[in-house]
Parts: C-alpha cells; sequence; structure tokens
C-alpha cells in the first residue's frame, strides 16, 4: 500500500515512511492510493474475532510494509483488558468497546459505544495506545528517535503522553490553549514528570496551538534536523486506528452483512468521523454518519450549506463540552479531496483560501468554488449542532432514565442523533469521554460528582509541571530546539 499527498506530491510513501511524520511535504495530508475493500466473507468471518485480531486484519490492510506477525505481537499488546479496565463496573473490559443499549422505540435503536476505558477516560486512547507502540517498534528497527509535537483541546495531549511516557527514543512536546481545559484535563497533562514529556500552555485557543503544529511541520528543513512528528489526527496511522472500533460496533450491533447502521460522533477536527467515512468507503454497510457540533459549528454549518467558514480565534467560542472548542478542522481535506473525486490541485486552491480567505464555498451558489455539496449526501453525511442548554438536559435526562452518566460531549452526540436516528437502523452513538473529566457541568446538570475511576480521586491537587508561552512559532522552534539538544 502507497500513500500521496492530498495536495498532489508526487512521492508515494508506505505506511512506515508516514507513521513517524505528519503533513506531506507540500502541506497536504496523506491517504492511500486507494481504500481497500472488505468483502463480506471477510465481515462475515470477522464476526468472531476478539478487538486485537479485528484491529490486526484491517491494519494489516494499509500497513503492507511491516511483516504481519508483527501486527498481531503489535495489536495484541495494545487492546489488553488489564490496559482497557477503568470502565464502568457494568462493563467487561475484555470487550474493548462494548455497546450499551440506550433505548428502542417505534422500531428505532440508539446504542452507545463505550470508547473511553482506557488509562485517560477518553476515546483518543484507542488510537495513541497502538500508535505509541507502532512509534516504539519502527524506531527500534530504525535505530532512531522521534520528537513529537502536537497540540490538543483536551483529550489528545492526556492520550499521547500516557501512550509515549517512558518510550524509548521519543520525547513529547504537546500544546494546549492556557486555562481552556477542563481542571481535570489540565491536571492529567500537567501532573506527569516524566523528562520526555514537555508540556506547553499556549495564551490562546485551540487553533493557534494548531496553526504552530502546522507551521513547524511545513518548515521541512527544522522538521528533518529535529526529527519532528506528530500525533494529532493528521497522522494517517491515527486514523486507521480508529477506524477499527467502527467495524467492531457495526459487528457487535448487527447479526448479518444486509444490515445496516448509521453513526453519531461528537467532533471539532473530523478526525474521528473521518475514520467512520474511511470505514464506508472500505464497504462498511454505514448507512449515515452524523456529525455532532457544538456551539463552534463550523462543520454543521458545511453540512447544511455548504459553506465552509473558519471562525477568527476572538470568535471561537469556550463551551462545557471544551475538546470540540475547534474552529478550523484540520482533518476535513481527507474528506474534501474525496468529495472533489481526488482533485489534489482544487484541494491545494481550496484550502490555500481557507487560509487566505477563511473558508470557501462548495454549494454552487452564484461566485461559488464549486457545486459538490450536491454530492455529499452520496456520503452519507448529515450533522446537528448542541448547546450547552442542551447538553445539560441531555445529561439529566440520560441520567433520570437510564442511571447513567454521560460526559458533556457525548450528550452532545446523543441529542444529535436523537434528532436522525430511524426505524430499523441502529444508530450507535460514539462515547467520547467519561464523566469526570468534565466534573464542573455534570456537577451543574445533576447536583452531584461525577464518578472517578481508581486513581483518579484528587488528580488535581498532583504537582504540575508546564511552561506558558505566546503564539510564537520561532519562540517554540527555539523551545524544542533547547530540550531536544539537537
Amino acid at each position: 500500500m502507497r500513500y500521496h499527498s492530498t495536495r498532489g506530491h508526487p512521492s508515494t510513501p508506505g505506511f512506515s515512511d508516514i507513521l513517524l511524520g505528519g503533513l506531506a511535504p507540500d502541506g497536504g495530508l496523506y491517504l492511500p492510493e486507494h481504500y481497500p475493500r472488505v468483502s463480506d466473507q471477510e465481515l462475515s468471518s470477522w464476526r468472531r474475532l476478539p478487538y486485537a485480531a479485528l484491529a490486526a486484519e484491517l491494519l494489516k490492510k494499509f500497513a503492507s510494509d511491516i511483516p504481519a506477525a508483527d501486527i498481531e505481537a503489535l495489536t495484541a499488546k495494545t487492546y489488553t483488558a488489564q490496559i482497557y479496565c477503568n470502565g464502568r463496573r457494568d462493563e467487561d473490559p475484555s470487550q474493548i468497546t462494548p455497546l450499551r443499549n440506550l433505548e428502542q422505540s417505534e422500531g428505532r435503536q440508539l446504542l452507545l459505544q463505550s470508547l473511553s476505558n482506557g488509562p485517560t477516560l477518553a476515546f483518543k486512547d484507542m488510537a495513541m495506545q497502538l500508535l505509541g507502540n507502532l512509534f516504539e517498534y519502527t524506531l527500534q528497527r530504525q535505530s532512531g528517535e522521534l520528537n513529537i509535537f502536537g497540540a490538543t483541546s483536551g483529550d489528545t495531549g492526556s492520550a499521547a503522553e500516557y501512550a509515549m511516557r517512558g518510550k524509548q527514543g521519543i520525547r513529547v512536546f504537546m500544546l494546549s490553549p492556557h486555562q481552556k481545559m477542563s481542571a481535570f484535563q489540565s491536571a492529567q497533562m500537567f501532573s506527569l514528570q516524566d523528562p520526555n514529556i514537555f508540556n506547553i500552555a499556549i495564551e490562546g485557543v485551540f487553533d493557534d496551538c494548531q496553526d504552530m503544529v502546522k507551521a513547524v511541520s511545513n518548515d521541512l528543513v527544522f522538521k528533518e534536523q529535529q526529527k519532528i512528528g506528530t500525533v494529532n489526527s493528521i497522522n494517517w496511522a491515527r486514523v486507521v486506528a480508529q477506524v477499527i472500533y467502527y467495524f467492531r460496533g457495526y459487528l457487535a450491533a448487527t447479526s448479518n452483512n444486509q444490515q445496516q447502521v448509521s453513526f453519531t460522533v461528537p467532533s471539532g477536527n473530523f478526525g474521528n468521523i473521518c475514520a467512520g467515512h474511511i470505514a464506508r468507503m472500505m464497504g462498511l454497510p454505514i448507512k449515515k454518519l452524523i456529525v455532532a457540533t457544538n456551539e463552534n459549528d463550523v462543520l454543521h454549518e458545511f453540512f447544511q450549506t455548504g459553506i465552509y467558514r473558519v471562525r477568527k480565534s476572538a470568535e471561537t467560542l469556550h463551551t462545557s463540552s471544551p475538546s470540540m472548542d475547534i474552529s478550523k478542522a484540520s482533518n476535513f481535506e481527507r474528506f474534501i479531496f474525496d468529495l472533489l473525486d481526488g482533485d489534489s490541485a482544487r484541494v491545494a486552491a481550496l484550502f490555500r483560501k481557507v487560509e487566505t480567505h477563511g473558508g470557501f464555498d462548495l454549494s454552487g451558489r452564484s461566485g461559488s468554488d464549486g457545486d459538490e455539496f450536491a454530492k455529499v449526501g452520496d456520503f452519507g453525511f448529515d450533522s446537528g449542532k448542541s448547546t450547552h442548554a442542551d447538553r445539560l438536559s441531555t445529561i439529566r435526562d440520560v441520567d433520570a432514565r437510564y442511571q447513567l452518566t454521560i460526559d458533556t460531549h457525548t450528550a452532545d452526540g446523543v441529542k444529535v442523533a436523537r434528532e436522525h436516528w430511524e426505524p430499523q437502523v441502529p444508530m450507535i452513538v460514539l462515547e467520547t469521554a467519561l464523566p469526570a473529566k468534565f466534573n464542573e457541568t455534570i456537577r451543574e446538570a445533576l447536583g452531584r460528582d461525577a464518578e472517578r475511576p481508581a486513581g483518579f480521586e484528587h488528580i488535581e491537587s498532583l504537582p504540575q509541571r508546564f511552561d506558558v508561552m505566546a503564539p510564537d512559532v520561532a519562540a517554540i522552534k527555539r523551545y524544542i530546539a533547547l530540550h531536544t539538544g539537537l
């Protein structure tokens, strides 16, 4: 399997070549030259597999340059009940991503797929734990080292740091928006004392952090000199790792391959739902992919109007589902590439326009950049929006009806899912995190604290280690160079 850039760079590297990097040399994102198709026979045979074995079968389709036996060993090492042990008491951790039948009404079924039983209580662990093992494996083969440079709005950072702490040959430099994460999220990251972990709180919003990561990644000389890699969803391997649980959710919700399901995915950066799009392109019988946004509704606006309009930093709202406080979806380019039938020149032009004009318009209206919005439905996409009042109401409703506490982002997903579910097609909501990570809003909604898994009872009181910096690319380059000694 070879890969190419969404913006047309002529190189076609393999999986291991792009694993340790981030953006392509022309600033585009990597995609496989074709999506591997899953046959009906394969899908049927996968129904019997445990999660680690299913992960291995899917990863083999994308990582043909890694021996099959090594892939099987890596996924077996990653997806164990011992690692995914933070789940709710009524869940079997050996299932890794168990389904909960939330409600049924008039032939409609709403399911919740638990993705937050990993070490940092967020769905990002599902990909990051595998990514950490893949990085270490590849670096050992190459006798190399890697300096991971990433940005987080809350959950990516802690998941990456917990996956990479203590890994041989790896350092992590993680940017986050200063004082804009929950207290729990901040403590998870900043309390780590491992010498290979560096936390930098940026005086700005997540988009400022993300812009800095892209700027550093686009400096090819610095990137090579400092051995810079990334764990954000621009990293193709992380997206592949997220494809796995769509297959797992589908197989758990159905009894034969003629059945369809739909997924509702809380989304800000378009990484998680992009994995669902890829699963659908591979042949998984997904009817609809529903994007659930919060008040920062850039993606919702696009899927309703065809207009992609990035908000300025000052316009990005600080909400009670902070991991989705994003107005520039860095992974969105992969979907646009497919929507434009792989026209890399147009993709490059449109995303240059994002930088110069703040967005583009594919609605087909007079003066627009194209009329491809009419094809969005062919890819199964729709969207909805949730507000603070909506998520409070949904948290209260789910707690009262099902004695289940859900986090704020998952509440956004449940609210939007209820607007789109239909008879005879199970609707699966992807859980985002355990509620303890957003206790301030849980207390506001329910008048009590969220239950905390063992080991997290007093995390906010632990000593914290981080640096505060302005959103200055030159300064962050100096910081990285100082701490790598390269």
